[in-house]
């Protein structure tokens, strides 16, 4: 039967002939009408009290009322109910009570009857340690019934609207349970709880025969709202029938992970006030004081004074890590193999019910990983173990959070169908080490070489495929390099017999393989090489630049030395005309000797 099929057969059942609430979100909140005459009428607040309000929801077969206030489902529509009820509580039926003797004629606007009863006491765990863990159980026409799924969508998620509806904080978990004398049960379809209706909105009217029973444990007494999945929200505490929200200056680490804990959650790896919403009323008042061993939050210590403030955006923000129960086994790696999710302290192979959505599957377990992208999957037959099943309702869901969630746990055992994937960072990262003849580490701790000397590079890998190549690339300011060895034992090495300056620079190994018919490669760190000259050849040059110093200075001082010993030129001028006076004045001489 349809959903909505079940829903107006399941009003006709529970309907009055003479009241209705309309404009509502259930069938128990709305505005009030009362049928008179064969005409529907509205009711003024003013006439109507808390005894009335109790008398209707019980004629609706709705539980007490929890809100009465006018105007909340539309404003005074005409006709108007034009006296006051005078019920007593106890009556069966709005029509049953007293009335006033007077009519009213009018009634102000946003005064009628806005009425919203609490849900009816037909939903129930039983069994469990407490009101909020056990087998499910509903209640039509006063008999209780334990419950199974329709069709084998039951998850976490499901299972959580449950638990809100009991009050109940979150599911913390779920599943089926064989009973051991199988009795008549109830049909309920999570697809239609997952919606937001209330649990007797989804309760299909046949009955049928199971072995399975649908169980349900609940945090009880803590929970995460406004979150992204069941354990990421902000954190509220219930006490006294009341949920508060905790201050972040009264909770540390170790309250943290009790609460992380009691959700069936992973270790917390977030904790910042204002991450989902800011404070709001009531709040908690004690400070906790956990060890961070106890199962509960409220089995920690509290301070003995209260706290009556807490500054905007300081409400405890929490994210918990998921439960590891989701991995990827029988590869060569972390990064290929069987999908598969631990439930029930139970590892099996996880798949999904809907066509075509093994490639989504393998996605979200790639990037789970840290894997890269997917390279192929495969979907395999394997006799070992049946398959756990991701809920047709979860395909759009793209995280392992929201896999965990939606984990189908109710109906019989699923075929043998496995889910193989194959991601893009299938291999190790290769082992990069370095090896000179000399000395090859400088003293500001880098791998160095000396100038003309020889030395090794050495790649090699862990042994997950036969075969491959090793690339090794060396880049400088000056150009790139690439030499390329084959993978011998899962390792190469490259030897390099006369060390220059073109073989400085970085350097990193690049491993190569063909594998499950593709080509996966991984790259090394990078190392950085330098080429220096060894200390002979620095004292060689040292040398050779103090005789070239040397025999400059000497050149010098020599040219000084020489110049200062030769006459200058306006010397030699004056004795060549000195020297020539006393030639011609010699001559003069002998010519007069030789005269007359």
């Amino acid at each position: 039967m349809d959903p909505v099929d079940r829903l107006l057969l399941f009003a006709l059942l529970w309907s009055s002939d003479s009241i209705r609430l309309v404009n509502g979100k259930s069938l128990c909140s709305g505005r009030l009408e009362v049928k008179s005459n064969q005409r529907w009428s509205s009711v003024c607040e003013d006439d109507f009290d808390q005894q009335d309000a109790e008398v209707v929801c019980r004629e609706l077969g709705c539980g007490a009322p929890s809100v009465l206030q006018g105007a909340l489902y539309g404003e005074v529509e005409d006709p108007m109910w034009t006296k006051e009820f005078q019920c007593g509580g106890h009556e069966s039926a709005l029509l049953d009570c007293r009335t006033s003797g007077s009519d009213r004629n009018t009634c102000s606007p946003g005064k009628a009857v806005g009425l919203t009863c609490s849900e009816p006491d037909i939903v129930r765990l039983v069994g469990g340690s407490s009101r909020c863990a056990g087998e499910l159980e509903v209640k039509q026409h006063d008999l209780w019934r334990k419950v199974d799924e329709e069709k084998s969508q039951w998850n976490l998620k499901t299972a959580d609207s449950v638990c809100r509806q009991l009050d109940c904080g979150s599911a913390v978990s779920t599943g089926q349970i064989k009973d051991k004398f199988p009795q008549p049960v109830r049909w309920i379809r999570s697809t239609c709880l997952q919606s937001g209706s209330a649990v007797r909105e989804c309760i299909s009217t046949r009955i049928n025969s199971t072995k399975y029973n649908l169980e349900v444990k609940c945090s009880d007494s803590v929970r995460l709202v406004n979150g992204n999945s069941l354990c990421s929200g902000r954190l509220e505490v219930k006490s006294n029938q009341r949920w508060s929200s905790v201050c972040e200056y009264d909770f540390d680490q170790q309250d943290a992970e009790v609460v992380c804990r009691e959700l069936g959650c992973g270790a917390p790896s977030v904790l910042q006030g204002a991450l989902y919403g800011e404070v709001e009323a009531p709040m908690w008042t004690k400070e906790f004081q956990c060890g961070g061993h106890e199962s509960a939050l409220l089995d920690c210590r509290t301070s003995g004074s209260d706290r009556n403030t807490c500054s905007p955006g300081k409400a405890v923000g929490l994210t918990c890590s998921e439960p590891d129960n989701f991995r990827l086994s029988g590869g060569t790696s972390h990064c290929d193999g069987t999908s598969e999710m631990k439930h029930q302290g139970e590892w099996r192979p996880v798949n999904s019910i809907v066509s075509g959505w093994d490639q989504k599957l393998a996605s979200v377990a790639c990037r789970h990983f840290n894997c890269g992208s997917v390279v192929s999957t495969k979907i395999q037959n394997h006799s070992d173990k049946p398959s756990w099943w991701i809920s047709e309702t979860c395909v759009q869901s793209d995280s392992i959070p929201l896999l965990r969630e939606c984990l189908a746990t109710a109906g019989e055992f699923h075929p043998h169908i496995s889910l193989e994937v194959i991601c893009s960072d299938i291999l190790a990262q290769p082992n990069f080490s370095f090896y000179s003849h000399t000395d090859g580490l400088s003293e500001n701790k880098q791998l160095q070489v000396l100038l003309g000397s020889s030395f090794t590079i050495s790649c090699s890998i862990l042994p997950q495929h036969p075969g491959g190549s090793f690339q090794l690339i060396l880049t400088n300011s000056a150009t790139s390099q690439n030499y390329t060895l084959p993978a011998v034992n899962h390792s190469a090495h490259f030897l390099f017999s006369a060390a220059d300056h073109t073989h400085q620079g970085d350097y990193s190994c690049v491993y190569h393989v063909y594998a499950f018919s593709h080509k996966f490669s991984s790259e090394s760190r990078r190392l950085y090489v330098t080429v220096a000259a060894s200390s002979t050849d620095l004292i060689i040059r040292l040398a050779l630049v103090v005789l070239m110093v040397a025999f400059s200075a000497a050149m010098f001082f020599y040219y000084k030395v020489s110049r200062k010993q030769m006459p200058r030129r306006e010397d030699n001028i004056e004795l060549d005309y000195l020297g020539g006076a006393e030639d011609r004045q010699g001559g003069a001489e002998e010519a007069g000797v030789e005269g007359p």
